[in-house]
């Protein structure tokens, strides 16, 4: 839950928008499993449906997965039915991730739903005689699907985040409807520049320290068994179709839910108890006080769904860093004045002690909200304790450098080699492979499945002078400061993707901000005015990230088809066509939910949309551009204590808690959640997935068997289905047919929920 508000809820699939950082680790597989797999894999593997009775206990899943002897014979899975149908489903993802990425922060990956869904409707298309459609369908075709349902469903971040902070900020004058051409070619240049540049670490991350390294790609890997298991004969087709079902209902009736709500939030989706509470006491009781930190409850399928997704251990980090930051830190901060707290109706003497303290408007002019007093150490455990994950992973650092070096030695080689030259130094290299396990297996993709070297090194070259054609032109970005940010995305996907794959948190928060962070130091004193440099950091955090989640989720897709042998290059493709679709896909919807509520570019009170991504992108980008702007003091200090203590967590866990003490490294709170309750402008979406999680433990403890047949199928329903019924609420709202108009407020805190 790329992991993206740039998604991280502990960063993990569920990633906040640009938290992505996806969300979570979760319980392992089970026992008989142990020896041969990561621990750390979470339940989205364990959701599969998988009879642990039956599983072989030496699955090995660093190499091909055996199929069932009946499995089709897949000449090319790359059809045409199978990419319209996955870009059918991205994109309905798509659209879902810009309502849900816009209100929480939060995006979703499309693989899970695209496999499944996609299964159903090409199984059913499989039995017709008409041509292209009808035909045999196999496991390598569905991850075509999913693959194009990826791709389709990715590029979304950017839209919830770096994009309308440059008109909250005023850094971009005019509107998106009017300067739909210039986020078009961003979107492009953000898309393809991630495309092009992870595809040939490809072979390194899959296949050359997979194993060493324990990159075991959690939900890659689930995506990979479930396909497996829906194809595994008559049997696999049942419960497949059991999967279906159950994601279908879920999907509709979250729907259903969401556009219901509209016309009576306050009783259908938002529960303010504490609001009842006062209205009861005749407005005199003390829990309008509770109220104003947003501690009610939100029947929000999507977070409900998240946390049966990511675990209890990520769901109680999640909720107990709520609790330190809004029911303890935040409390305190006002009550000794080093924050405030706005009036919402300073008129209405029954709901005047009704406070914000989530502001992020007139920094540097007044004293700050407890929201920006958190924000910093949000961001600080979310940068250190992810780049603490990357350098206890010294082994795969110094090993992609003699990768990256072999691999240039026998490049050069090979181009001497044309000219009927010589060089025994390159010679010697490109010759000496390195290696990094005696066990390594070979690649099975041959060489005509692989995608050539000319394709991604013209790609990536075309992309990079665009890039710095365009962004000179439209955002006034120098060539150099181009490259720089082009760099900072190459290495923030390497941390993203090596991250990702381990604990199946993609820490793309992590990555945004210390771009915005490294790019304020670039532009400083460099004659900028601060709208300009505004926008120069903005825009250079959305190529950075925006390359990272792309990039991350294509090794995803390499990954999956790794283990059901679809060849590289038939992905490639498959994601290449999606990805070309979402860019015109993504800019579409962002101006349609603008245009239903421009509150989302305006930053004023009471917007349906709580945008808390845009709002800590731009909170950021002031910090750093504008000299009246600054960290609080105390903030700095606070920000500076949990960043060492969560770098001293995983140096910790990773060279102490290991062989027999491994075990207790569940019981560790997982920073990454605690960071983003920090970030996060309410504790209302914790509460949610808190209460999704128990759900799934709860079901877990009844019936294990039914979970794994149904929770995670359920889980993908509710998040893709209250996605889409926030696109219809927005048709509702610019048809002016919208809930504000026609439905009630009953059960909000002074009429607004």
């Amino acid at each position: 839950m790329a992991s993206t508000v740039e998604s991280k809820l502990a960063e993990t699939q569920v990633r906040p928008a640009e938290f992505a950082d996806h969300t979570a680790t979760t319980p392992a597989l089970e026992k008989d499993m142990d020896e041969k797999l990561d621990p750390k894999i979470d339940a989205k593997v364990s959701a599969i449906d998988i009879d642990t009775e039956v599983v072989d206990a030496a699955l090995d899943l660093y190499v091909p997965l055996k199929m069932e002897g009946g499995i089709v014979d897949e000449h090319d899975p790359l059809t045409i039915r199978a990419v319209i149908v996955g870009i059918c489903l991205g994109s309905l993802v798509n659209a879902s991730n810009l309502y849900l990425g816009l209100k929480t922060g939060f995006t979703f990956p499309g693989s899970i739903f695209g496999a499944i869904f996609g299964y159903g409707i090409i199984k059913l298309l499989s039995k017709t005689k008409l041509p292209i459609l009808g035909g045999s369908f196999g496991p390598q075709e569905n991850s075509i699907v999913q693959a194009a349902a990826t791709g389709a469903g990715g590029i979304s971040g950017i839209f919830v985040a770096g994009i309308p902070a440059m008109y909250l900020l005023k850094a971009e004058v005019g509107n998106p409807k009017d300067d739909f051409g210039a986020i078009i070619t961003i979107t492009l240049v953000c898309s393809f520049f991630g495309l092009f540049f992870v595809t040939p670490l490809r072979k390194f991350f899959v296949i050359q320290v997979a194993r060493e390294l324990k990159l075991l790609f959690p939900t890659p890997t689930a995506v990979a068994l479930t396909i497996k298991s829906m194809h595994a004969g008559a049997a696999g087709a049942r419960e497949a179709m059991s999967k279906l079902k159950a994601l279908g209902l879920a999907f509709t009736l979250a729907l259903c839910q969401r556009v219901a709500s509209y016309y009576a939030i306050g009783i259908l989706y938002d529960w303010h108890v504490f609001t009842w509470i006062h209205i009861w006491s005749n407005y005199t009781s003390w829990a309008l006080n509770i109220e104003s930190w947003g501690w009610y409850f939100e029947w929000t399928p999507a977070f409900i769904g998240s946390g049966i997704l990511i675990g209890m251990n990520s769901a109680i980090s999640l909720f107990g860093g709520a609790v330190i930051a809004w029911a303890i830190i935040g409390p305190a901060l006002v009550h000794y004045g080093e924050c405030i707290g706005l009036q919402q109706a300073p008129d209405d003497p029954h709901w005047d002690s009704l406070y914000s303290f989530a502001s992020l408007s007139n920094l540097g002019h007044e004293t700050p909200s407890p929201r920006y007093w958190l924000l910093w150490p949000g961001v600080m455990i979310m940068v250190c304790s992810s780049m603490a994950e990357l350098f206890v992973q010294y082994k795969v650092i110094g090993f992609a450098g003699r990768v990256i070096w072999q691999k240039t030695c026998a490049n050069i080689n090979t181009l001497l080699a044309r000219f009927g030259k010589h060089v025994p130094y390159f010679a010697a290299h490109a010759e000496r492979e390195v290696k990094a396990a005696d066990n390594i297996i070979e690649d099975p993709a041959p060489a005509h499945e692989q995608v050539k070297m000319w394709m991604w090194a013209t790609g990536l070259v075309v992309t990079i002078a665009a890039a710095m054609i365009i962004f000179a032109l439209q955002w006034e970005m120098n060539p150099g400061l181009t490259i720089l940010a082009c760099v900072l995305g190459f290495l923030f996907s390497f941390l993203a993707i090596q991250i990702g794959a381990v604990t199946d948190q993609t820490p793309l928060t992590a990555a945004s901000k210390a771009s915005q962070l490294v790019f304020g130091a670039a532009t400083k004193n460099s004659g900028y005015t601060i709208q300009h440099a505004q926008r120069l950091n903005l825009v250079a955090g959305g190529l950075a990230s925006g390359g990272a989640d792309v990039a991350t989720s294509l090794t995803g897709d390499f990954r999956t088809g790794f283990l059901l042998g679809t060849p590289p290059i038939k992905q490639w493709y498959a994601q290449g066509f999606g990805t070309l679709i979402a860019v015109f896909l993504a800019p579409g919807m962002f101006i349609l939910f603008t245009t239903a509520y421009p509150c989302i570019l305006e930053g004023t009170p009471h917007c349906a949309f709580a945008v808390p991504s845009v709002a800590a992108w731009a909170a950021v980008a002031q910090a750093v551009t504008d000299p009246s702007v600054s960290i609080p003091l105390k903030s700095g200090i606070f920000s500076i204590v949990m960043g060492v203590f969560s770098i001293a967590q995983v140096v910790f866990r990773h060279f102490y808690l290991v062989g027999e003490r491994e075990k207790y490294r569940e019981y560790l709170p997982n920073w990454g959640a605690i960071a983003l309750s920090f970030v996060l402008p309410s504790p209302v979406f914790t509460t949610a997935a808190m209460f999704g999680a128990i759900v799934a433990w709860v079901w877990k403890k009844w019936k294990l068997s039914s979970f794994e047949l149904y929770g995670y199928a359920v889980a993908a329903g509710f998040i893709a289905g209250e996605g889409l019924g926030g696109v219809v609420g927005a048709a509702l709202q610019i048809g002016g047919v919208s809930g504000d108009i026609l439905g009630t407020t009953a059960g909000c805190p002074a009429g607004f929920c």
